[in-house]
């Protein structure tokens, strides 16, 4: 299939966004993993095929001049943080939508993904970053952690939801997809604001999420070391680096 480039809508390290009109192209680097690109559109058919969220539908796997690219359905509609950025009064509605929709996904359940538990352990495993005392501790706590099976985003944050005109929400970037642990997603979404800048909206979040679960807010914090953890296998900045070292250090919560 023909893919026109000349309308690029985002750019990433190892990668390029294009719209063709109802078409998004996510194409990557050359020399990207292809095992990487193809276990991402295997796991986002599997969401799609196993639940009924709104996400975009996978069209193709690609190769364009020797790069590989996922085709999907494009979602027309504006991005949840660009509306909270444009109307910080309605912070508050935006925010209780954004863990519905979160909650939402995390009641569903797709046989075949990659655990979560798996995942981190290779990667707390892999990093250079970390010395064997911490590894050690950081892997003893993520076995302890109860094994479960919910449907985890693994990048949920306000910039992968798209509201549709109508008000109909979709849920794009599926890459780091697993089944596990709901706290496991929370944290992650926490540190992510956090590393945004945005500390007072990660805590009303985690306070949120908190009280809209049922899940104690300790559990969640309990996970953020590890999440952290695994984040430092990215190229991140000084001041992301030194926020992540920051929550590693932290043995425990109240």
């Amino acid at each position: 299939m023909f893919y026109n480039l000349e309308n690029e809508i985002a750019k990433r390290k190892n990668k390029s966004i294009y719209r063709d009109g109802d078409k998004s192209l996510k194409l990557y680097v050359e020399n990207y993993s292809k095992a990487d690109i193809l276990n991402e559109a295997l796991n986002q058919a599997r969401v799609e095929e196993g639940t009924d969220l709104n996400i975009p539908k996978l069209i193709e796997v690609t190769q364009i001049d020797g790069r590989w690219g996922i085709a999907s359905e494009y979602i027309e509609g504006t991005p949840l943080d660009e509306l909270m950025n444009a109307h910080p009064e309605k912070i508050d509605e935006y925010l209780n939508m954004f863990v519905d929709i979160q909650l939402e996904i995390l009641s569903k359940e797709v046989p075949m993904l990659n655990k979560i538990k798996d995942k981190f352990k290779r990667k707390i495993t892999d990093t250079d970053k970390l010395s064997n005392g911490t590894k050690y501790e950081l892997l003893q706590r993520l076995d302890g952690m109860k094994n479960h099976t919910k449907l985890c985003h693994g990048d949920f944050n306000p910039s992968n939801i798209i509201i549709k005109e109508d008000g109909t929400h979709y849920i794009i970037d599926w890459s780091h997809v697993t089944a596990g642990n709901a706290s496991a997603d929370a944290a992650r979404t926490f540190l992510i604001f956090s590393l945004q800048g945005k500390a007072e909206l990660a805590n009303k979040y985690l306070d949120l999420f908190a009280k809209k679960s049922g899940i104690n807010k300790g559990n969640i914090q309990r996970w953020i070391p590890i999440v952290a953890s695994t984040q430092l296998l990215k190229e991140n900045d000084e001041a992301e680096e030194k926020m992540l070292r920051r929550w590693i250090d932290v043995l425990d919560y109240q």
